[in-house]
């Protein structure tokens, strides 16, 4: 006959046996519900996320500060295409893209109802500012004349205002003076032209030393641009007579 402690020892042996003979049993549906409470941190750092192409549009007018249909075709009609999405995207930074269909082109300039009275465009932290020298600014003004001259014989938007660097180098010597040297005429001319395509607003010389002046030149070389460049170049003659006269006198 089985004593009290035989009978303690059965039932924990028996209570063993179930456990050992049962798999573990997670409940799956309660897990499930705190995962999603908490959501996936892979799957919301992407909702709401801004197509990609909008982003790539976006990401060369910051780097370039311009996009050309010319010479960058997917980016440009998307560009046109999404200009509310990306101006939301530059609102703020306190820029804004402009677009000029005409001539195939989109740049972006700094708003102007959040500059401060007491600041320019030139203080955004995002803007770098590069000034024109006064020799830069008189090849700008050449060259938009050309520019200008081409679209109203072609028509507005055309993209082939090709000009030949020998052309140009008799209207710099008018205002800036003849060296002498034709060797050293033309080296300034290619100098002042390279320093213009890192602007954006001519193209390399080909083969055939001609350049392709770019449309953004319209309206980097806008009236008030040109007439500092008129006010530059009285105090340039000014001072250059007022020279002259103290070493004339006695």
């Amino acid at each position: 006959m089985p004593g009290i402690f035989d009978q303690i020892t059965g039932q924990s042996e028996e209570i063993a046996e179930d456990v050992e003979g049962t798999e573990p049993h997670l409940d799956t549906s309660k897990l499930a519900s705190k995962e999603c409470s908490k959501g996936s941190p892979i799957e919301s750092d992407f909702e709401g996320r801004t197509e990609r192409r909008i982003r790539d549009a976006s990401q060369e007018l910051l780097r370039f500060g311009l996009l050309e249909e010319s010479q960058k075709p997917n980016l440009y009609r998307v560009a046109i295409a999404n200009m509310r999405e990306i101006n939301s995207i530059l609102e703020p930074l306190d820029l804004s893209a402009f677009a000029d269909e005409i001539r195939g082109l989109v740049y972006l300039r700094v708003r102007k109802d959040d500059v401060q009275e007491d600041q320019d465009e030139w203080s955004h932290p995002l803007v770098r500012k590069q000034r024109l020298t006064l020799e830069q600014s008189l090849l700008i003004a050449i060259l938009r004349q050309y520019f200008i001259a081409y679209e109203q014989d072609a028509g507005s938007g055309a993209s082939q205002a090709i000009v030949a660097v020998d052309e140009l180098i008799p209207q710099l010597q008018v205002y800036l003076g003849d060296s002498g040297s034709e060797a050293k005429e033309r080296t300034r001319a290619l100098n002042l032209l390279d320093q213009l395509k890192g602007h954006g607003l001519v193209s390399a010389p080909d083969s055939h030393d001609r350049i392709t002046i770019r449309p953004m030149i319209a309206h980097l070389a806008n009236p008030e641009n040109l007439q500092g460049l008129l006010n530059g170049l009285k105090q340039r003659l000014s001072e250059s007579e007022s020279s002259n006269d103290q070493e004339e006198q006695p």
